[in-house]
């Protein structure tokens, strides 16, 4: 009896490691997004001055396995009707800390950042229009040759929202509200950084930050 129950306790020790050690090492987990409380749509720079349209949002990028993953880049899709364009140039950090993205590693206690996606320079411009945008927010793991579809979100601008963001030094905040699950949107002519994301990145080069 002793024997057996001795073996019993053996098994149950090697079982419990052997699942610590999968949980631990072996797997892989997902890469997951919290819902952004504030997204934004409208110009870069200081005071709202620069001639190329941008998307900022805020959220927690987490694992859900002890690995982590290690992001190679982020880009996000905004879609309108027909319309589609991608905002490909990823910058991420605090405002003071801005940097031009070029990978991050997402443990499973996750990491907060603003994350700005500007248009490619060489590109035209994107006007925010009336009618209801679908964004998606993707990320390219190493490792992976296709990039992975984090969180789909559903934004609309109103008419006359459209008409006042084609006035100069205006954008348009869409904060998260947790009681009712959806965006309240408001328009905003205050500048959202002191400088520009390009003037930040250019100084973090200079000083090689």
């Amino acid at each position: 009896m002793s024997l057996w129950f001795s073996f019993g306790i053996a098994c149950l020790a090697l079982s419990v490691s052997g699942i610590t050690a999968w949980l631990t090492f072996f797997r892989k987990g997902k890469l997951v997004m919290t819902q952004p409380n504030v997204v934004f749509f409208g110009p870069d720079g200081s005071r709202f001055n620069s001639d190329k349209n941008k998307i900022y949002l805020r959220t927690l990028l987490y694992s859900t396995a002890k690995r982590g993953h290690v992001v190679e880049s982020l880009h996000v899709s905004l879609q309108r009707n027909e319309s589609k364009q991608n905002f490909n140039i990823w910058v991420y950090g605090e405002k003071a800390n801005l940097r031009r993205g070029s990978g991050l590693f997402v443990a499973q206690e996750g990491v907060t950042f603003d994350h700005h996606f500007l248009l490619p320079q060489d590109g035209a411009n994107f006007r925010f229009l009336s009618g209801t945008y679908r964004l998606v927010v993707f990320a390219k793991l190493v490792g992976k040759g296709t990039p992975k579809e984090l969180m789909t979100i559903a934004l609309t601008i109103s008419e006359s929202q459209a008409s006042q963001l084609t006035e100069p030094n205006t954008g348009i905040y869409f904060d998260w509200g947790p009681d009712q699950q959806a965006y309240h949107s408001h328009i905003d002519k205050k500048p959202e950084l002191e400088i520009s994301t390009e003037d930040l990145l250019e100084l973090v080069v200079k000083n090689k930050i």
